[in-house]
């Protein structure tokens, strides 16, 4: 900061005003740093993700310019609202309802001086779309005797999308910056994006809304045991997964060496599902119930003879699939393929899957084993 306020050339009230904000700079910063943790607390604690939380506090020149325009406005420094400036910007639209309604439950709001921007209908209004809070600290959430001016100073939070931030900040360069007027047809290119931002803002809210909705009714169907109505895919295979439905069998083959079995994930194996042709979680229930008695068999002829002490809890899913693939006359052939999806085409996919049948034809697996 400058050594003397009178370079502003400001009045006598308004000079007071400056060296008031000079000597609370240390406890604005405080506030400042309050502030911010206090909303990004309540936001990890509600699972809500944004895109950034900035905090500003007003430069002295910026507060001098504004004192020097309408500076009998104010009585006092704390009449002044934007000192400190928090701004969250979100990935979508609907989550800035959601903090908004957060905020209003950790501050004070000073509704009378707040706006909802978002409410403007002019067609270049896109990036000024922002909902701004003027607030107060309650002394419940934070409160310090040696500065209780803290709770009374009042401060700002806006709230936007990352498109409608992005936008503000590249309309500001384009339209404001170079000091020209805008020609009409460039004026009218602008709006005609923003158009389509705001669009974009929207549809990107309702998509997510529709699947969340997707993934909740999922997660119902297979709660319910519907999986012939579940696609199969990532999602609905992890909440079949939830479900724990190999931990039975995985129990079974280990207790054959009384082994330990160690966790491992069984995505990899929704490739080789896919591979074999499966399209619902209905197809791999089926496979479970038909086959994990023969399943057992082959683990138990291959690995009962073997010093195996520790087993990967994909074992189960494993002896399911190959025998699946060998009932469907699959042979050496689909089993390789399985190894290669598995672990990438090697020449031991080969000999894994000759040593599997080897094993496998010694049982009664169908056209599969010969």
């Amino acid at each position: 900061m400058e050594d003397s306020v009178e370079k502003y050339g400001l009045d006598l009230h308004c000079t007071m005003i400056l060296e008031d904000y000079r000597a609370r700079w240390s406890s604005f910063v405080m506030m400042k740093e309050i502030i911010i943790a206090k909303i990004k607390q309540v936001l990890a604690d509600n699972g809500i993700l944004v895109t950034a939380i900035e905090g500003r506090i007003k430069t002295e020149v910026s507060l001098a310019g504004k004192l020097e325009l309408k500076g009998q406005k104010y009585k006092f420094l704390e009449d002044i609202t934007d000192i400190v400036g928090v701004r969250v910007i979100t990935f979508y639209t609907d989550d800035v309802d959601k903090i908004a309604a957060l905020a209003e439950n950790l501050f004070n709001i000073d509704w009378e001086n707040s706006v909802d921007k978002r409410k403007m209908h002019q067609l270049d209004s896109f990036g000024y779309m922002s909902l701004h809070y003027v607030c107060h600290i309650p002394a419940e959430i934070y409160s310090d005797p040696d500065n209780p001016w803290i709770n009374e100073f009042p401060f700002e939070i806006q709230l936007r999308t990352t498109l409608q931030h992005m936008w503000a900040n590249m309309n500001h360069d384009i339209g404001y910056k170079s000091g020209f007027d805008i020609p009409r047809e460039h004026l009218r290119n602008l709006n005609r994006l923003a158009g389509m931002l705001e669009l974009a803002d929207d549809e990107f809210s309702r998509i997510r809304t529709s699947i969340n909705d997707y993934r909740r009714q999922v997660t119902e169907l297979v709660a319910n045991g519907k999986f012939d109505d579940v696609s199969l895919n990532g999602d609905t295979f992890k909440n079949y997964l939830n479900l724990k439905p190999f931990d039975k069998l995985n129990r079974r083959i280990a207790a054959i060496n009384q082994a330990e079995l160690h966790d491992t994930s069984v995505m990899p194996y929704l490739s080789v599902f896919k591979q074999m042709g499966f399209n619902t979680l209905g197809d791999v229930e089926k496979m479970l119930k038909e086959d994990s008695d023969d399943a057992f068999q082959l683990a138990m002829h291959q690995i009962g003879s073997r010093d195996i002490d520790i087993l990967s809890s994909t074992v189960a899913v494993m002896y399911l699939c190959i025998v699946h693939i060998l009932k469907a006359g699959g042979g050496e052939e689909g089993l390789t393929a399985m190894f290669n999806e598995l672990n990438g085409v090697s020449a031991y996919s080969r000999d894994r899957a000759h040593r599997v049948m080897g094993v496998a034809s010694n049982l009664n697996l169908t056209k599969g084993v010969v």
